[in-house]
């Protein structure tokens, strides 16, 4: 049996053997890197998120990588939050012998009033308790601990042995200039903490991820570890702001911008409308071409965040009036990876494991 294989617009076609076509077909498909799946703060749709037994559970449904955002505590440990302000997603308003660590601050620009995690010692946060921002989550409230860095990855080690594969780490780096002026600095704490449970070099299966430059550039001449440049659809990073400069989020995703991305990072990460962008009516739209002109430049293409509630879903993929019901959310992941989207972060990571082994 034989492939026929045009050789030129004015010519037959040559008729290739069909062991050579097999042989060619299997380099194609080695060579084609399939889409990961990253646990946004865990299965945060299912459980509070940050929390060890959240990231579990995102191991046993298939992702490939959990995402700890790294904030650090009075005493200098880094806990994995969302935020360094735990107003809403601990139990910490309700603990009369924190009262008084209610107090406002000023965050990359942004008056906030809480309790924030560098006025606490890792001992006081241990005695918190962690709360959902959905409801599937919330029904879980009370029951799990602030999980330390350091618990995450020996976990992931556990895990690893436990489910006989590899397991990726994608650590954020939140507010790093704020915390660096605190004394407080991310970064560097981090590479130790990731290096003493034996993740080095390029190959390690880590992403650092951060929507400030001037710390990856830095990060840059610390580590091999690859690197990702998170881009918001608006405003501009927190340490160009602070330095005066007048280029945003929208410059850097230019040709010129990612170029210059591509000379720290190895990702880039935009907010998912920034790649596919919505009709009025709600329903996906065009490719922009942003994949392919990070694609151009070097770059891997991650997107942010992948949720099923029905609220953050197109009309189409709804299941219901509902907004916190769970949609169709695999559909909509597999929009964007037939677009040639290489990861996504998702709340509900086994949905999105269903649109990857459907492609």
């Amino acid at each position: 049996m034989h492939i026929l294989q045009w050789e030129g617009a004015n010519r037959a076609p040559k008729r290739l053997p069909m062991k050579r076509f097999l042989l060619l077909a299997a380099l194609s498909l080695s060579a084609w890197a399939k889409p990961i799946v990253i646990a946004h703060r865990g299965a945060s749709g299912y459980l509070p998120e940050h929390t060890l037994e959240g990231y579990e559970l995102a191991v046993r449904q298939g992702a490939d990588y959990i995402e700890p955002d790294l904030v650090p505590t009075k005493d200098g440990h880094l806990v994995a939050r969302h935020e360094n302000d735990i107003s809403e997603t601990t139990d910490v308003a309700s603990r009369p012998e924190f009262a008084r660590r209610k107090t406002t601050k000023t965050v990359d620009g942004r008056s906030i009033t809480g309790w924030f995690t560098e006025d606490f010692t890792l001992a006081e946060l241990k005695r918190l308790r962690a709360r959902g921002r959905n409801r599937a989550s919330r029904a879980y409230d009370g029951r799990f601990q602030i999980a330390t860095f350091e618990e995450v990855l020996r976990a992931v080690r556990g895990w690893e042995k436990q489910y006989q594969r590899t397991i990726g780490v994608y650590p954020e780096t939140k507010h790093p200039s704020y915390f660096r002026r605190l004394g407080h600095p991310i970064e560097e704490p981090m590479l130790a903490i990731l290096s003493r449970f034996g993740y080095h070099g390029a190959e390690a299966p880590v992403f650092i991820q951060s929507f400030e430059v001037g710390n990856l550039q830095r990060l840059k001449q610390l580590t091999e570890i690859p690197l990702v440049q998170l881009v918001d659809e608006a405003g501009a990073p927190q340490d160009w702001v602070e330095a005066g400069r007048k280029e945003t989020y929208a410059d850097m995703v230019r040709p010129a911008g990612l170029a210059e991305v591509a000379a720290y990072a190895q990702a880039v990460s935009p907010y998912k409308l920034m790649l596919i962008r919505r009709h009025a009516d709600g329903s996906l739209g065009a490719n922009t071409g942003l994949i392919e002109a990070a694609h151009a430049a070097g770059l891997k293409v991650h997107s942010w965040t992948f949720r099923a509630e029905n609220q953050f879903l197109p009309p189409a993929l709804r299941t219901n009036d509902d907004p916190e019901a769970n949609g169709h959310l695999s559909q909509e992941v597999r929009a964007y990876f037939e677009a040639g989207l290489d990861g996504v972060f998702s709340n509900m990571p086994d949905q999105a494991v269903t649109a990857r082994d459907h492609l």
